[in-house]
């Protein structure tokens, strides 16, 4: 068996992880449901998402619309509450160094764009999308590995510009000095969010039911300090029919 809920750990959040998971956990057993007693929030992403064990994680939509949805379940969609967006739904951050005077994503034309991963919705796919209609792709990219390293590539000067998904960027605002070099300067339209996934064989609805009921009794520091707000239910196909930056199927072999 595994869990993990490692798409937005940070040091500052392990306990609040902890408690969480603890709830989480309390309701699985109370339900008939064994988990693991502790999440394995280091553990390599793919190697959780794909295990035939897996109780719980969380992944970003775009691995889940390319190679999970057929092979694990779709338990629901975190609430963070997010400004301009339906629940359980988040969009894109497009941030820029504060006393950069360009104005307009267009003006970054030549710019080095910092990303995370290329199979990102938030980091990757999100900003492809977003400039689809000013006609251009960045073709000076820098390969971070993480939204906290885009972030502070980008306030560093060794990249221009990052697209960070809204709920990181509240984090690295909260936690990061250097975010006040940064600033907003676009954001991607709204798409469903992080979602849930548990392995085959197990109960989707169970599983839902634990994760509501542990977002209920999580105490109010700790509720604020991971920004859940609840737990809804988005149709697998509303993450099935967001595009990919065009080509990237055929370039990946799927």
């Amino acid at each position: 068996m595994i869990a993990s809920l490692m798409m937005y750990r940070r040091p500052e959040l392990a306990q609040a992880h902890a408690r969480y998971w603890a709830l989480i956990r309390r309701h699985l057993k109370a339900a008939g449901m064994d988990s693991p007693e502790a999440l394995s929030q280091d553990a390599e992403e793919f190697s959780v998402w794909k295990h035939p064990g897996l109780v719980l994680s969380q992944t970003c939509g775009m691995p889940y619309r390319m190679w999970l949805h057929d092979g694990v379940q779709l338990v629901g969609t975190p609430d963070y509450g997010l400004a301009d967006c339906p629940a359980g739904y988040y969009r894109s951050a497009v941030v820029v160094r504060a006393d950069d005077p360009r104005m307009q994503v267009a003006a970054f034309e030549d710019a080095v764009f910092a990303y995370n991963q290329t199979f990102s919705q938030s980091g990757y796919a999100a900003p492809y999308r977003h400039l689809k209609p000013a006609g251009f792709w960045f073709g000076n990219r820098l390969h971070t590995g993480g939204h906290l390293e885009s972030a502070r590539a980008v306030a560093t000067g060794r990249a221009d510009i990052a697209s960070l998904d809204a709920v990181t960027w509240r984090l690295v605002r909260r936690y990061e000095p250097f975010a006040a070099g940064l600033r907003v300067l676009d954001w991607t339209i709204p798409t469903p969010g992080l979602p849930l996934i548990t392995a085959r064989g197990n109960d989707p609805a169970l599983v839902f039911g634990a994760v509501e009921r542990a977002i209920a009794e999580l105490d109010a520091e700790n509720r604020s300090r991971l920004g859940i707000e609840g737990i809804v239910r988005i149709p697998e196909d509303e993450y099935l029919k967001i595009r990919d930056p065009d080509g990237y199927r055929d370039r990946v072999g799927v």
